[in-house]
C-alpha cells in the first residue's frame, strides 16, 4: 500500500507535486505548532527592514487551519495546477514555473498596497482562471447545483466565497492577475501587430526543460547502437 501511494505521488507532475506538498507541510507545521501564521504572513516592513525574505514565499503556502476551507482550496489547487501542467504546459515546465513567478510577483506588488496577508487563494484562482480560458468549451458542474461553461468557473468560485462571508478582494486579485497573464501570453501575440512579451528566461529552460535534440546531429560510428 505504501509502495502504491509512493508510485501515485511520484506520478504527479513535478511543479504541482512541489507546490501542493509545500502547502500541506506548511499547514501541518502550523497545526502542530512548530511555527505560527505570524511567521509566514506577508509584511513589507518585516521583509524590507528586517530582511525576512522568506515571507515572499510562505504567504503563498498557508491556506488557514485544517478545515473545510483548507480542503476546498487544496482540491482546486491540486486539480487545476495538475491539469495545466499536464495540458497546455505539457513538456514546458520552465514556462509553467515562469507563470508561477510572474503571477507571484504581480500579486506581491498588489499586496504592497492592499494590506493582504496571505496570497495562496489568489494564486489558486489565477491557475483556475488560466485553465478556464484555455478550455472554454468544457462543461462544469458545481456541487450538482450549477451547470456552466469553464470560463465562468472563477466567477462562480468568487460568488461562493461571497456566500460564505469572505472578502472577494483575494478572488478579484487572482482573476485580475490570471487575466493579465492570459492576455499577454495567449491574446496579444495573436493580434495584428502583437508580439510575445512574456519570454521565459534561458536559465529556467536550462534548469527545468530537457535539452532539445539537434535534428542535424550525426553521431559518431562508435555512438551508434548496433
Amino acid at each position: 500500500m505504501a509502495h502504491s501511494f509512493t508510485q501515485e505521488y511520484l506520478q504527479i507532475p513535478a511543479v504541482t507535486r512541489a507546490y501542493t506538498t509545500a502547502c500541506v507541510l506548511t499547514t501541518a507545521a502550523v497545526q502542530l505548532e512548530f511555527i505560527t501564521p505570524f511567521q509566514l504572513y506577508f509584511n513589507p516592513d518585516l521583509i524590507f527592514k528586517r530582511y525576512q525574505i522568506w515571507r515572499l514565499i510562505t504567504n503563498f503556502l498557508f491556506f488557514g487551519p485544517l478545515g473545510f476551507s483548507f480542503l476546498f482550496n487544496m482540491i482546486f489547487l491540486y486539480r487545476y495546477c495538475r491539469m495545466l501542467e499536464e495540458g497546455s504546459f505539457r513538456g514546458r515546465t520552465a514556462d509553467f514555473v515562469f507563470m508561477f513567478l510572474f503571477g507571484g510577483m504581480l500579486m506581491t506588488l498588489f499586496g504592497l498596497f492592499a494590506s493582504l496577508f496571505f496570497l495562496g487563494q489568489a494564486f489558486t484562482i489565477m491557475l483556475v482562471y488560466v485553465w478556464s480560458r484555455r478550455n472554454p468549451y468544457v462543461r462544469m458542474n458545481f456541487f450538482g447545483l450549477l451547470n456552466f461553461q469553464a470560463p465562468f468557473l472563477p466567477w462562480v468560485l468568487m460568488g461562493f466565497s461571497l456566500l460564505l462571508g469572505n472578502s472577494i478582494v483575494i478572488d478579484l486579485l487572482g482573476i485580475g492577475v490570471g487575466h493579465i497573464y492570459y492576455f499577454l501570453e495567449d491574446v496579444f501575440p495573436n493580434q495584428p501587430g502583437g508580439r510575445k512579451l512574456l519570454v521565459t528566461p534561458g536559465l529556467l529552460k536550462a534548469i527545468f526543460d530537457a535539452p532539445e535534440e539537434d535534428p542535424n546531429y550525426n553521431p559518431l560510428p562508435e555512438d551508434q547502437v548496433g
